[in-house]
């Protein structure tokens, strides 16, 4: 099988990552999460310029691509850079409503998750409840990414006992915003009968294939964020001098940076896995078995980064610290390794 990039996928790959290169510094990130967006809005507007949005999407959605593979070379790089930034909204969005405001740049989240859902998706306590031919919304959502900052706040709820989605202005709720511990922002939100526009009825289907498309992408930034920590561990193993000598030719070291470089790369072949059976019919199994393994080496790659480092790895100041963190997070989000195994076992065993 040739696991070569297509000359179109190689093009925005090397443009992505020239230009995150040129731009995302760690000052500038930590900046965009204390300030009131969350991300760097000139970053997002020349990813926007650049078409990176367009890339998410297939041509009858009006992008030009859309496929596993587009969404793995896109997220690597945004992982690279340890970029937060509001892309992992778009592919959730626009997969479950329309994406030709998304690609022309429009910031959306989806408020699905709940106070007591866990990971579970198809716990939703929110009600909708029409009157006079409106909806008004009743409920609670909880870590909403970007939520402060969007345009377009498309949220889950019940009705008549289906899972339906529905548009809401964000001036009709009220949000507590705070900042995230790997970079962005998120929101609580409190819905009290606010007023809605109904955009699926049942949406379950629909969600499952977005949360798939998602975690597909996440697991590719955790792999460009795993690929970036590696660079720093080899370069400060290569500089680091004690008695003399480098600490990256003492024999401890090496040896457990070789067992970090066989986990980086058994992860890098689950997530092409994934991005090659997006569409299939075991798309759930993959993307259980892929999500597992990419918890259990980020834990890995954290820890054995920061040991190597010692106490510079810890420092604020230092890369090292802002990509350990975000990396730590990705575990947390679309079900962790122990939710995913669960999953995958469930799965294989139907």
């Amino acid at each position: 099988m040739d696991f070569r990039l297509t000359d179109e996928r190689q093009m925005l790959q090397d443009s992505l990552r020239r230009y995150l290169t040129d731009t995302v510094t760690p000052d500038g990130i930590a900046a965009a999460t204390d300030g009131e967006a969350g991300f760097d809005r000139t970053v997002w507007d020349g990813l926007v310029e650049m078409g990176v949005p367009a890339a998410l999407f297939p041509e009858e959605q009006g992008g030009f691509g859309g496929a596993g593979f587009d969404l793995m070379v896109v997220f690597e790089e945004l992982g690279r850079a340890g970029l937060p930034a509001p892309l992992l909204e778009t592919v959730l969005v626009g997969s479950l409503a329309s994406s030709e405001d998304l690609i022309a740049g429009q910031v959306a989240t989806l408020a699905h998750a709940e106070p007591s859902s866990r990971y579970d998706l198809s716990h939703v306590e929110t009600r909708a409840e029409q009157a006079d031919g409106a909806y008004q919304l009743t409920g609670r959502k909880a870590v909403v990414p970007y939520a402060s900052a969007t345009e377009t706040l498309l949220v889950s709820a019940r009705l008549n006992d289906k899972i339906a989605l529905f548009q809401v202005q964000p001036d009709a709720v009220q949000m507590r915003d705070y900042p995230l511990n790997g970079g962005g922002r998120a929101s609580e939100i409190m819905l009290d009968g606010a007023a809605a526009q109904l955009v699926q009825e049942d949406a379950m289907d629909a969600l499952h294939t977005a949360f798939a498309r998602a975690t597909a992408a996440q697991c590719a930034e955790a792999l460009g964020l795993m690929e970036a920590i590696k660079a720093l561990t080899v370069d400060y193993l290569r500089n680091r001098k004690q008695f003399g000598q480098p600490i990256g030719k003492f024999q401890a070291l090496q040896h457990r940076m070789a067992d970090v470089l066989i986990e980086i790369e058994q992860a890098r072949s689950a997530v092409i896995n994934l991005c090659g059976h997006l569409d299939g019919p075991e798309r759930d199994l993959h993307v259980s078995a892929t999500k597992n393994l990419i918890g259990r080496t980020a834990k890995l790659v954290v820890e054995e980064s920061i040991q190597m480092h010692g106490g510079i790895g810890m420092t604020q100041e230092y890369a090292l610290g802002h990509l350990a963190k975000r990396l730590t997070m990705v575990d947390h989000r679309f079900g962790d390794a122990d939710h995913h195994l669960e999953r995958f076992i469930r799965l294989a065993a139907a």
